[in-house]
């Protein structure tokens, strides 16, 4: 088991909808005062959720992609080399990468509460907190792959990477094939944050036109 110098404040994710109720209160409260805008707010959770956080990422993958001298310092010092491209700060300061590679297909989790790498990856799903996720992933990866609608081959084998206080990860997934022309910007384009996470894969280059 880790131990999880946070874990404190991960309290509430098991139990994540009473949580969920009082920030809604808290929310209809500062609404009726007239400090807040909810719809202000619904847009900048869903700016870090969607696209700021998992953008960095992304360009982080796509220059693995790209450049095999950064590739090899993201294995040697992730942590390094993702802070060249400007992406650092809390839930990001230590940080992993793993690659896929058609024998290895790699999931990220955290098992104890939902330590994740805010600098590339912006805001953790609710399903990443889940209780159900947190356990299951390790004990039948594949089964819960499937439910993401990520089937892989009999032959490729899982590894499961569990998160902590003091290390985070990002999954490299594999590039897709028919990119050998595209620019950076546009095989980045190909990265979501699942496929970040171990619960995707890259996007095809059809898929993404």
């Amino acid at each position: 088991m880790h131990d999880h110098d946070d874990h404190h404040h991960h309290d509430h994710d098991k139990h994540y909808s009473d949580m969920q109720a009082r920030v809604r209160a808290l929310e209809t409260l500062l609404t009726e005062k007239g400090l807040i805008d909810p719809s202000a707010i619904d847009a900048i959770v869903e700016t870090y959720e969607t696209k700021v956080g998992p953008r960095n990422g992304a360009q982080v993958v796509a220059k693995a992609w790209s450049d095999p001298a950064f590739a090899d310092w993201l294995r040697r010092d992730a942590t390094a080399a993702i802070a060249s491209l400007g992406f650092t700060g809390r839930q990001g300061e230590h940080m992993r990468a793993v690659f896929n590679t058609p024998e290895t297909h790699n999931l990220v989790v955290c098992t104890l509460c939902s330590c994740y790498p805010w600098a590339v990856l912006g805001l953790p799903p609710v399903w990443y907190k889940a209780p159900a996720y947190r356990s299951r992933a390790v004990i039948d990866p594949r089964g819960v792959l499937a439910e993401f609608g990520l089937t892989l081959p009999e032959g490729q084998k899982i590894r499961v990477w569990d998160s902590t206080a003091e290390l985070r990860y990002l999954v490299i997934p594999e590039r897709p094939a028919g990119t050998d022309s595209f620019s950076e910007a546009a095989l980045a384009d190909l990265v979501s944050r699942d496929a970040m996470i171990g619960t995707a894969i890259a996007r095809a280059p059809e898929a993404a036109q």
